[in-house]
C-alpha cells in the first residue's frame, strides 16, 4: 500500500484529491493547519475511512513536516497547501509569500535531506496558471514566459522555479502541475464561480437581494477540479518528472459564467448583478487560456466536464446545499 501526504487537505483539491487516492487504495494523510473552527466539511465524509488520517503542520514550522516525514515514509507528497487567493495576496503579501514560497522551500529541503537518494518520496507542486499573469501571448504552454501580476503569482513563479532547480540539483523526483482555474461545489465561496453559483441560489430563494462582481471581462480556462485531481496523481506515476499544464483549452469570461448560471437559475441579471470598483485587483490579469498538449500526449489526459456542465452542477449543488440549511 502507498502513503500519500497531502497538504491542505481541506480544501477543494485537497479534499478530491483524497476521494482519488483512496479509491486507488493509498493510505491517505492529509495535513492541515490547527485552527479555532474545525473547517472540514469538505473531507468529513472520508473521517471514518481507516486509510485515512488527519495531522496538524505548518508550512512556517519545518520541523513539524520533518516529523511527519520521518513518521509515515511517503511514497509521495502533494504540495496543495498556502494562501491561494489572488485579491487577498495583494492585502496579505507577506503571509501568501512565507505560505507559498518559503513553505514550498522548507518541504523540498525536508525531503532532499531525509531521502537523499531521491528514490523513495514522489513530490508534486502545485503551479498556478496566474504565473502567465499579462503575457499577451496566449494560449500558455511549459514554455511560456511567465510574467506573474500579483504577490500569490510572484510566490508561486518562485516555488516553481525552485522545484525545477531542487529535481536539477539533487535528482528529486519533483513535478509541478501548472494548473489553470479549475472549480467545483466544493470550491470556496470567496472565489468568484462559487460567490456566482451561492448568489443565484439564495437570490431564487429569496434569501438575498444583490449580487456585487469586480471584473466581468477577465477570461479564464476553467474546468472541474475533480479532473485535475487525477492529472497531479499521473505526474508522479511517470519515471521521469517534469512540468505541466493542466487545462481546459478554452477561455469564458465571469460575464459568461454569470449569465449561464442565471440563465440555469431563471434569473435577470439587470435586475440582481452590480459590479463593485472594491472588488478589482490593483492589476488585472485580463487572459488566461491554457495548451494542455503535453499533458495530453505524455499523461493520457484529458478535461471530462465541460464550461455549462460545471456552472449546473455547482448551481444544483449549492442549491441542495441551501435546502437543507433551510429547512
Amino acid at each position: 500500500m502507498k502513503t500519500a501526504l497531502i497538504t491542505g487537505i481541506t480544501g477543494q483539491d485537497g479534499s478530491y484529491l483524497a476521494d482519488f487516492l483512496l479509491k486507488r487504495g493509498y493510505f491517505v494523510v492529509g495535513l492541515k493547519r490547527r485552527t479555532s473552527s474545525i473547517c472540514t466539511s469538505r473531507i468529513d465524509h472520508i473521517f471514518n475511512n481507516i486509510n485515512f488520517k488527519i495531522e496538524y503542520f505548518n508550512l512556517n514550522d519545518p520541523g513539524s513536516f520533518w516529523r511527519l516525514l520521518l513518521k509515515y515514509r511517503p511514497d509521495e507528497v502533494y504540495n496543495l497547501a498556502a494562501q491561494s487567493h489572488v485579491r487577498v495576496s495583494f492585502e496579505t503579501p507577506e503571509e501568501t509569500v512565507q505560505s507559498v514560497a518559503l513553505g514550498t522551500l522548507r518541504m523540498l529541503d525536508a525531503i532532499r535531506t531525509v531521502d537523499p537518494t531521491g528514490n523513495q518520496i514522489r513530490f508534486y507542486q502545485a503551479s498556478s496558471s496566474e504565473m502567465f499573469g499579462d503575457n499577451p501571448n496566449y494560449p500558455f504552454n511549459e514554455e511560456s514566459r511567465l510574467m506573474p501580476a500579483s504577490p500569490y503569482a510572484c510566490a508561486k513563479v518562485f516555488s516553481h522555479n525552485l522545484v525545477r532547480n531542487y529535481r536539477e540539483s539533487y535528482g528529486i523526483h519533483a513535478s509541478s502541475g501548472i494548473l489553470f482555474n479549475h472549480e467545483s461545489p466544493r470550491r470556496g465561496e470567496t472565489f468568484v464561480t462559487r460567490k456566482i453559483t451561492m448568489a443565484a441560489v439564495k437570490i431564487k430563494m429569496g434569501l438575498q437581494d444583490k449580487l456585487y462582481l469586480g471584473n466581468l471581462e477577465a477570461k479564464r480556462d476553467w474546468g472541474f477540479a475533480g479532473d485535475y485531481v487525477k492529472a497531479m496523481w499521473l505526474m508522479l506515476q511517470q519515471d521521469t518528472p517534469d512540468d505541466y499544464v493542466i487545462s481546459t483549452g478554452k477561455a469564458y469570461s465571469v460575464q459568461e459564467f454569470l449569465e449561464c448560471v442565471f440563465k440555469y437559475a431563471g434569473l435577470d441579471i439587470e435586475k440582481y448583478v452590480d459590479t463593485d470598483s472594491r472588488l478589482f485587483r490593483p492589476q488585472e490579469v485580463p487572459y488566461l487560456l491554457g495548451d494542455s498538449s503535453k499533458a495530453k500526449k505524455q499523461l493520457g489526459w484529458e478535461p471530462k466536464v465541460g464550461f455549462e456542465e460545471l456552472a449546473k452542477m455547482m448551481y444544483d449543488s449549492d442549491w441542495n446545499l441551501m435546502c437543507k440549511q433551510v429547512n
